[in-house]
């Protein structure tokens, strides 16, 4: 019987803490740094090497789906205004509790950023917001430049629902085609996480000891002290105030989509759950859910836009690397992008990571200190990410004034 993924990285996980310790008693740590390390870099190269096509393909094939312009009306900007505030609202959250919990700081754990590291950090942070409009976006693909990447990808998104046909089909069509084939790749990638985990853990073990593990747990507090705040706290009061839903009836409704999005970590996979939930058990109609939900499970990712900020904020604390007011307000920013172009399949918000790592200029080695825990990480955000796309579904249908929904305050 084949383990399931998560198995196998909390196996690896555990073999990599016992062969750092046993580097380091018995003095070998040269052959973890210069041969075992190898494979970890191999593993975050891979994923560096679908970060662009991945992108690219699923936020261009994400916002195609809407189908035309005109659907960009009404239904359309309710939908937008709620992904937007309530990723806002989560990367908000993480970012307080990042600042009050501080995972980081003070952790001896050996690491630094290089004076590179610290010089390309000042250095974009001066020309950030400008160079989310690129002059050239095919380059700003080649040297890895995401805001611009992202940018463009929307708007070459939402013009080809306004190209003629048939070429409007033809884009859409091949765009949903890249995009299938990256999920494929990227599943195939994560495939090897448990080697990744295993040579990174090792490394970073043989390099710090165990003062890493301390500064990791509260990472992982951070995190779901985050998550559960934004699931519990923030989404049930927008049920609640805002279209007079009650939470209860509907984590209750929804419940179903919420385990299942927990074990595969798939928001993409969980869709059709979800929808079944929404409009049986909640009581939206066909047309609300069929629109909300699969817009959402593309660009809505309130779980994964907090879980970047905390992760690039510990990042930048473990490296002793201090972000101002507004390098921490351009990470708000990022994640909310980042967010966005992340596909609804395991893990691939610590794909995305990479993308804020590099545009406020911290080391992307970091990623190897975050990846040992990811994996439980990703099942919490990933049903977070459901809860929130099925909440903001009962919430737009009330504004669009069904009367049947079986969660409203007051039926259940």
């Amino acid at each position: 019987m084949k383990l399931k993924l998560h198995w196998q990285i909390a196996i690896a996980l555990i073999l990599g803490l016992i062969f750092g310790f046993a580097s380091r008693a018995f003095h070998f740590e040269s052959f973890v740094t210069d041969r075992v390390a190898i494979l970890g870099t191999i593993f975050l190269r891979g994923l560096r090497m679908i970060i662009v096509p991945l992108i690219v393909s699923s936020i261009v094939s994400g916002v195609t789906s809407i189908g035309s312009a005109q659907n960009l009306g009404r239904m359309g900007l309710k939908t937008f205004t709620y992904y937007v505030t309530t990723s806002l609202l989560a990367i908000l959250v993480g970012l307080v509790m990042v600042n009050l919990i501080e995972p980081g700081v003070g952790a001896n754990v050996g690491l630094q950023a290089t004076p590179e590291q610290l010089s390309a950090n000042a250095q974009r942070l001066g020309d950030t917001l400008l160079g989310i409009i690129p002059t050239n976006p095919l380059q700003a693909m080649v040297n890895g430049d995401m805001l611009p990447t992202i940018f463009f990808s929307l708007l070459f998104g939402f013009f080809i629902t306004q190209a003629p046909s048939p070429y409007k089909q033809h884009l859409t069509d091949l765009f949903q085609g890249i995009f299938e084939v990256m999920m494929k790749l990227t599943n195939f990638i994560i495939r090897f996480t448990p080697i990744g985990v295993f040579a990174l853990m090792a490394r970073t073990i043989t390099q710090t000891g165990f003062d890493v593990i301390l500064p990791l747990g509260a990472y992982m507090v951070t995190v779901m002290s985050g998550l559960l705040f934004h699931a519990v706290i923030t989404l049930p009061a927008l049920l609640f105030f805002v279209a007079r839903v009650n939470p209860l009836a509907h984590a209750k409704a929804m419940s179903a989509a919420l385990l299942t999005a927990f074990s595969t970590s798939s928001s993409s996979a969980t869709l059709p759950l979800t929808m079944e939930c929404v409009e049986h058990n909640a009581g939206a109609s066909n047309k609300t859910s069929s629109f909300v939900l699969p817009l959402g499970a593309t660009i809505n990712m309130d779980g994964t836009a907090l879980y970047e900020c905390v992760a690039a904020m510990f990042i930048a604390q473990v490296y002793g690397i201090d972000l101002s007011f507004g390098q921490q307000m351009i990470v708000v920013f990022t994640a909310l992008l980042a967010s966005i172009g992340a596909a609804g399949i395991p893990m691939a918000g610590l794909v995305m990571i990479t993308v804020i790592l590099g545009a406020v200029g911290l080391p992307l080695e970091g990623v190897g200190l975050i990846l040992a825990v990811d994996r439980i990480l990703d099942m919490m955000r990933t049903a977070v990410n459901v809860w929130s796309d099925s909440s903001g579904t009962v919430i737009i249908a009330k504004s669009e004034g069904e009367t049947e929904l079986k969660v409203l305050s007051g039926t259940a």
